[in-house]
């Protein structure tokens, strides 16, 4: 496995991070204990994890996620060999998806005392390594969307939000923060707040990326890199698109396509006929789709950890294995020429 620094923090992270957010939902405590076990043996140190994980989010499930990891770390006696990161939810978005967290979610500071409380209880544990803002309190582009329009509702003020966050680290509760589904703007914003007010700095943004997202390089890339703030990608097999397993249509049973509608992100046009041709580059190299994919996140300078996540033990033993696949300059230009013909086909 390889490692590296959480920004410019003391804490080393594990190139390969275990996404958690099918725990509780297509998997059980059982598969995930067996996830966690696995991963740790390949030198995983670290876990990620959202207060309203699950996904779907239901209220009836909420939280199930953050419990289970809290029962496997309680059983195991490891809490000190994991580095553990876990979200607080920001603004309900419109349709009301999260309005069963706190009667509607706010990164104000009450709410984010609330929130790293009952995030704790859930966990097992005293405190959080990194604790991340899941989405802005104001209307902004992310979740698939690439163009900005303006509004003048920013809601919570980002120097409240970190305020909080920085009463949480002087509390002993967390040791470091992140921010999540972030633009330029926010990241900036957040460093400026930091900095004025002499308050924890961010130590990580967590993003899509992936090949048929690479809009973080736009905006944001040098950004992390300069201010060592490094990247966290989530969804870097697409949710699975890269695979190959949906190709032409299909739809495997138990994935996550197959079995949730609203996950279409990558399920365009564009993106169908990137994925293919992402495919059978792979294939044509001998290797394994997915493994490919990830290793393009890997390779990333402005990649921190990239987060992968599995329902199977087949997946995820592919998944951790691409930290050891290195792409040469011949493929990463032929990728580079593939994503010439498709930029962004799903933001």
């Amino acid at each position: 496995m390889e490692y590296r620094k959480l920004g410019n923090s003391d804490i080393d992270i594990s190139l390969i991070c275990l996404g958690t957010m099918t725990f509780g939902e297509q998997n059980t405590y059982e598969e995930a204990a067996e996830q966690m076990d696995y991963a740790v043996s390949q030198g995983v140190n670290f876990f990620d994890a959202a207060e309203m994980y699950p996904v779907p989010p239901r209220p009836e499930t909420q939280g199930e996620t953050e419990r289970i990891i809290g029962q496997w770390l309680h059983k195991r006696g490891k809490r000190d060999d994991i580095v553990l990161a876990t979200k607080v939810a920001g603004r309900s978005l419109p349709g009301g998806d999260f309005d069963h967290l706190r009667e509607g979610p706010r990164l104000s500071r009450e709410q984010i005392h609330a929130a790293i409380d009952s995030s704790l209880q859930r966990l097992q544990t005293d405190y959080v390594d990194l604790y991340q803002v899941h989405w802005p309190e104001r209307i902004t582009n992310f979740f698939g969307q690439l163009g900005y329009r303006h509004r003048d509702d920013d809601g919570i003020a980002i120097e409240e939000t970190l305020s909080a966050l920085g009463e949480l680290v002087k509390a002993g509760k967390v040791r470091a923060i992140g921010i999540s589904n972030e633009t330029p703007w926010g990241l900036m914003e957040y460093l400026r707040v930091a900095r004025e007010k002499d308050l924890p700095r961010v130590q990580s943004i967590q993003n899509p990326y992936n090949l048929l997202n690479r809009s973080f390089e736009v905006g944001l890339a040098e950004m992390t890199i300069r201010e060592k703030a490094g990247l966290l990608a989530y969804s870097p097999l697409a949710f699975g698109m890269l695979s190959g397993k949906y190709a032409g249509g299909a739809r495997p049973a138990g994935a996550r396509l197959t079995r949730f509608e609203r996950f279409s992100r990558y399920n365009n046009p564009q993106s169908e006929a990137a994925t293919d041709a992402y495919v059978a580059l792979a294939r044509d190299a001998g290797l394994d789709p997915a493994q490919m994919a990830l290793a393009f996140v890997n390779s990333r300078q402005f990649t921190s950890s990239n987060i992968i996540g599995a329902t199977t033990m087949e997946q995820l033993r592919t998944n951790i294995a691409s930290v050891d696949l290195k792409l040469d300059k011949d493929l990463l230009r032929k990728i580079e020429e593939i994503h010439q013909i498709y930029p962004i086909p799903a933001p």
